[in-house]
């Protein structure tokens, strides 16, 4: 590889490490806390080098999003390969239960992160964040249609909205036990539900 190629790979690199790193510090920290010396330190790069690739504080939110984007585009197509609909569901729910530790301290990373943004006076970068939960009720909706389970709108709005209430509630009362309780009701409703369902 040229010296040049070398060089575009290396800040391929540290973009994409000091987006992954304003990804958790937000999801740490929130906006207004976050400086872009914490996402540089987070990320290892010193931190005259973030302007390079990031001129604000936004563009690094703005990162921070695409990395939600792509962590969910990624858990998607891993459910994906399962080859029952219901078990893809209940796979996101399990993902969502993963580290109920992390969820009782920060809330759920572009949940809490969609709400700080929509406070902001500009209102420019919450719906952003807005993309990426449609893009999970997407998701969600697609496979209560595969079920041919009947309102499958309303249904992937309630699942999308039980995560999201069960991970202000554990981040709220600081009980990493609220999601693993309310993950394994979750499981239990997909298992529940049938084409005979009229809600």
């Amino acid at each position: 590889m040229t010296d040049s190629g070398n060089a575009r790979r290396r800040g391929t690199d540290k973009r994409r490490r000091l987006a992954a790193a304003a990804a958790k510090v937000l999801h740490e920290q929130g906006v207004e806390r976050t400086t872009l010396a914490d996402i540089a330190g987070a990320a290892d790069v010193p931190v005259g080098n973030v302007y390079y690739y990031f001129k604000t504080k936004d563009e690094l939110v703005t990162a921070a999003l695409n990395e939600q984007t792509a962590h969910l585009t990624e858990l998607t197509e891993r459910l994906d390969q399962l080859p029952d609909p219901r078990d893809r569901l209940k796979g996101l729910v399990e993902a969502w239960t993963e580290q109920p530790d992390l969820t009782a301290r920060y809330g759920c990373p572009t949940g809490t992160l969609a709400v700080e943004l929509g406070k902001r006076a500009d209102g420019t970068l919450d719906a952003q964040a807005g993309v990426v939960i449609q893009q999970l009720l997407d998701w969600a909706e697609h496979q209560f249609r595969e079920l041919g389970l009947p309102d499958s709108a309303g249904l992937s709005m309630t699942l999308v909205a039980a995560y999201q209430g069960m991970s202000l509630l554990s981040n709220a009362l600081r009980d990493p036990n609220v999601m693993t309780s309310q993950g394994a009701r979750l499981a239990r409703w997909l298992d529940s539900l049938t084409a005979d369902d009229t809600a």
